[in-house]
């Protein structure tokens, strides 16, 4: 395994994690949920009386801060390597599996694991794994 050192950011990334965390933290304290975007947008598709603004919200913050962060510093470049057939697959594939799994990777993986969560260790190590599979299969067969 080699690291290309000119995209290793060891700093930023822990910075990023811990501002994660910590909002994760907060939104748990403050409004009693879980920040799993799954349950969050899916909280929009049947929304129910009283229910709507905290999750509008969220969703705008998510689509808000990297256009604020633009103002100040230049967005990473993002590159994908698919076509659109592909991406539409594999986006129906994850949003079966986060309805089958009872949540997403940030609900169980950051919410999940950090409340001890024994459904979201098992989920999140079942992410993991099918990430490792995915990886090796269309890297090295």
């Amino acid at each position: 395994m080699t690291i290309d050192w000119n995209v290793f950011t060891p700093a930023a990334s822990l910075a990023g994690g811990l501002l994660i965390g910590l909002a994760a933290a907060l939104f748990v304290i403050f409004n009693g949920r879980i920040a799993g975007i799954s349950g969050i947008i899916g909280g929009l598709i049947k929304p129910q009386r009283g229910d709507i603004g905290w999750r509008v919200a969220f969703v705008a913050g998510l689509i808000i801060a990297p256009l604020i962060y633009a103002l100040f510093l230049k967005l990473p470049e993002v590159q994908v390597e698919a076509d659109t057939p592909t991406l539409i697959i594999a986006g129906l594939i994850v949003g079966l599996g986060t309805r089958y799994g009872s949540g997403c990777t940030s609900g169980h993986g950051v919410c999940g694991i950090s409340r001890l969560s024994p459904r979201s260790l098992v989920a999140t190590a079942v992410f993991m794994a099918a990430g490792f599979a995915t990886v090796f299969l269309v890297r090295h067969l």
